[in-house]
């Protein structure tokens, strides 16, 4: 006997009393928002569960809320919240099943628990602080100071948002009418390429000032605002992440942040070094700090001002108290003057007499010196002059020549050896009873025979 045989809405159709029969209660279920859509007042989502340690899918549903519950479930999630039910949020629904012999099975969503999201938004806050904590960067931007004078100011926005225009706009009408230099760095505000877009005008603004440090050139910005202004208050999720908080946390010139939201705070506020509601608060915040470092200013001049006039009429009291007593001190340095001349004076003239009265005392030592003192040193001279004669004496050839020796000269030099004789020569020899002239013709060294003796022709 053939088994029966259904069709597909009959057996779509009994799966859905099944349902009916067996899962007539609600449930309330944890899952992540894989996907959202609205269409036509009603909202449709695919829910997933992640597998903790590999992060990949371990269940997949889609749910649905009817135009009529969605309008209570979207406004209780926001009012508490503060945010719009989006893709990536972990939320807690009640559901009950649904299977619809043309459309399939769903979840249909009658309620939701926001504190089970918010929650769950805390916990993974609260787990990048850990990790920025943990790499010691969560402080660094609150080490940087802003310039005294911050006026070259880097944005990082949308060309086209509100909170941009609002922002220049703001500096550029300042009451004290400062002048700042601002220069935008067009990123995506919102949406899923936000973290990326910021992350890149990050770098685009690190990379200038690098290029004016090498340079040599002064760094063209003194601090950084990233300003949004306007759009979904979900699409803030895009500032809770931890890479682009690393970005900024390390980044070397000081952030403001004015992101366009005062009741929570992300993460990039957290790290940021200045959090500011809006982006004209962020504008009012530079225009003020310049204003203090100008009433600083003001206030320095004014104490110079009044420091130098101070001096002034010191210095002129001293003068006046001066000119009234330079008579009197005149009068006592000249008074003072005047002794020290005539005590100079007296020490001169004693001086002198003292100095006379040695060079006396010294004269007279010497005269009675002088006598004994001459007598002696004639007595000197007159030995002196003996020894000298009888060197005389003893040196006087005339006695040798008496004796029958002869002396011979040339060129008025006596001579010592026949080497200083040449042929021809003229030499001179004194004799006791006078003096001869002879050439010498030839001159024999002692070596040769005796017999031959010089040739000499008297004259």
């Amino acid at each position: 006997m053939m088994e029966p045989t259904l069709s597909l809405y009959e057996l779509n159709h009994l799966v859905r009393s099944v349902l009916e029969t067996t899962m007539s209660r609600q449930y309330w279920v944890e899952a992540e928002i894989s996907e959202l859509r609205e269409n036509r007042g009603h909202c449709y989502m695919d829910l997933v569960q992640r597998d903790e340690m590999m992060n990949t899918p371990i269940a997949r549903a889609q749910a649905r809320c009817w135009h009529t519950q969605w309008v209570e479930v979207g406004h209780k999630f926001y009012s508490q919240a503060q945010q719009s039910l989006r893709p990536g949020l972990k939320v807690r629904l009640r559901v009950y099943p649904q299977f619809h012999e043309a459309y399939g099975f769903a979840w249909i969503v009658t309620d939701i628990d926001p504190t089970f999201t918010l929650g769950d938004i805390l916990k993974r806050r609260q787990e990048i602080v850990r990790t920025l904590k943990a790499q010691g960067v969560f402080d660094l931007q609150r080490e940087l100071s802003l310039p005294l004078f911050c006026q070259r100011i880097a944005v990082i926005s949308s060309a086209q948002a509100a909170g941009y225009g609002d922002f220049c706009q703001q500096l550029e009408h300042n009451d004290g009418g400062y002048a700042f230099h601002i220069e935008l760095f067009p990123a995506i505000m919102q949406g899923e390429q936000t973290e990326q877009s910021i992350i890149d005008a990050l770098d685009a603004i690190y990379a200038r000032q690098e290029g004016a440090r090498l340079q040599g050139q002064e760094c063209p910005y003194d601090c950084v605002v990233i300003v949004r202004g306007g759009g979904a208050t979900s699409d803030l999720s895009a500032f809770d992440s931890l890479l682009l908080a690393q970005n900024v946390a390390n980044f070397p010139l000081p952030i403001i942040t004015g992101i366009g939201h005062d009741r929570d705070e992300c993460i990039l506020d957290m790290v940021a070094h200045l959090r500011v509601k809006t982006p004209t608060a962020a504008a009012a915040h530079l225009i003020e700090r310049l204003a203090q470092t100008d009433r600083r200013l003001q206030l320095l001049q004014q104490r110079s001002a009044h420091l130098a006039r101070h001096c002034v009429e010191m210095q002129l009291q001293r003068l006046s108290h001066l000119n009234d007593s330079l008579p009197t001190l005149a009068a006592l340095l000249l008074t003072r003057r005047q002794h020290q001349l005539l005590s100079l004076g007296q020490r001169a003239e004693s001086a002198v007499n003292a100095c006379l009265q040695r060079q006396a005392a010294r004269l007279d030592a010497l005269k009675a010196r002088l006598p004994k003192a001459t007598e002696r040193l004639l007595g000197d001279s007159r030995h002196r002059l003996e020894m000298l004669s009888l060197r005389c004496n003893a040196l006087d050839p005339l006695p040798l020549l008496q004796r029958g020796y002869s002396l011979t000269l040339l060129e008025g030099r006596s001579i010592h050896s026949v080497k200083q004789l040449s042929p021809g020569c003229q030499i001179t020899t004194r004799l006791a009873d006078g003096t001869f002239l002879s050439i010498v013709e030839e001159a024999f060294p002692q070596e040769r025979s005796k017999q031959q003796q010089p040739k000499c022709r008297k004259t």
